[in-house]
């Protein structure tokens, strides 16, 4: 949840209003530029349009081109609103009670009882933060691959897309029956046009999630800072920006 709410603040330098082609799989270069942007913020949100209040649109990130920066800021937003996406359905399901109903680890230890979610992932065991964050790092190593079928978001690939579990010699040492992005081909015989309108949605329900996510932490931390939520989620005194903090004698990861 804490690394989540981190993701989740980070994506919001790059939240800008922004375009994209049709999701489609493809080693097409895609290059956008500032005009993409704001053709596409209309159809993003008609009563905002296009927003670019720090000029991200124009800058030229580590000396490289325009629209390179504009495909890091575009997987930026994209894979962030995803991450808040889970984290915010995962906080309402948490804050709930429901979990797995088998032994959280070997020793038979269930999972924690705590039904406030950052308190929970403080109660969760150094192994398992470990293994959580282990999973995160493989997919961030695999997701930066630059493939024949699937080119660097940076170097004209498509923002959000993820590279398929590619088996063999120079790939994964084991057949692997599901791919990350699309799992079961149910987006494969989706029109263009359908697949953009999911996209779009997509990235606006990202940026929702973003807010909501954000909000439910803040009401947390610094309780009637969101009047709408007052009284719905509880309030934690710990660090929400520390996700080692209560397992490295109670003091944030690295101090």
């Amino acid at each position: 949840m804490k690394i989540c709410a981190a993701l989740a603040l980070a994506a919001t330098a790059s939240a800008f209003q922004s375009a994209s082609k049709p999701a489609v799989r493809s080693s097409v270069a895609v290059q956008e530029s500032k005009a993409d942007l704001e053709a596409m913020a209309k159809k993003l949100n008609p009563i905002v349009g296009f927003y670019d209040p720090l000029n991200l649109a124009e800058a030229e990130f580590w000396g490289t081109s325009n629209e390179a920066t504009i495909g890091f800021l575009r997987h930026a937003e994209i894979k962030h609103g995803r991450v808040a996406m889970f984290a915010f359905v995962g906080y309402i399901v948490h804050a709930n009670g429901i979990k797995f109903p088998w032994p959280m680890q070997m020793d038979g230890s269930p999972f924690p009882s705590e039904t406030n979610p950052p308190a929970l992932w403080d109660a969760i065991s150094m192994d398992a933060k470990w293994q959580i964050f282990s999973v995160i790092a493989f997919l961030e190593f695999w997701s930066e691959l630059s493939t024949p079928s699937n080119k660097h978001y940076m170097a004209g690939g498509r923002p959000g897309d993820f590279p398929d579990f590619v088996s063999g010699p120079e790939g994964i040492p084991h057949p692997v029956p599901f791919n990350y992005f699309d799992p079961f081909k149910l987006s494969k015989n989706k029109s263009a046009e359908a697949k953009e309108r999911g996209l779009l949605v997509e990235i606006n329900n990202g940026r929702l999630a973003m807010i909501g996510i954000l909000g439910f932490l803040q009401e947390e931390t610094l309780p009637g800072s969101v009047p709408a939520l007052k009284g719905i989620v509880g309030s934690y005194d710990g660090e929400v920006m520390a996700p080692f903090s209560d397992n490295i004698l109670g003091k944030p990861f690295g101090l």
